[in-house]
């Protein structure tokens, strides 16, 4: 199945093919500033199950971790580990709303109190989920 999604004023746009490998919400200070949110939820694919189109920019938020955005909209569009295969794609970048639900949380030493608990997760982790 093909889904489709990208920045806010179209200037970046994917489309990716099959189903996430897993799809989380992060708490760390750099999702929640970035995004000007409590947190950032995201969808993680092999990096060749997705195509790019348009010219994003990006920077190096933590040492080798980039993440790319639309230079005209600001929209931050993924992230990625460098010499990683898989990268992040924002789940509110996708055009279809309701798509996949968290299966976990990172980073919830930096979560809200007024969040209150989502039973629907299957698993907390206080910083970076540990490798697979």
């Amino acid at each position: 199945m093909e889904r489709t999604g990208g920045c806010c004023c179209g200037q970046v746009r994917f489309t990716v093919c099959g189903e996430p490998k897993r799809v989380g919400l992060c708490h760390c200070l750099d999702c929640r500033k970035l995004h000007a949110a409590p947190f950032m939820a995201f969808a993680v694919f092999e990096r060749d199950a997705v195509i790019f189109t348009g010219e994003p920019r990006r920077f190096e938020s933590q040492p080798g971790y980039q993440r790319f955005f639309c230079g005209d909209c600001g929209s931050h569009v993924w992230g990625a580990e460098a010499g990683n295969s898989e990268l992040e794609l924002k789940h509110g970048g996708f055009d279809e709303p309701g798509l996949w639900a968290p299966e976990y949380e990172l980073w919830t030493i930096r979560r809200e109190p007024w969040l209150g608990e989502m039973p629907s997760l299957v698993a907390h982790h206080a910083g970076n989920r540990p490798a697979a």
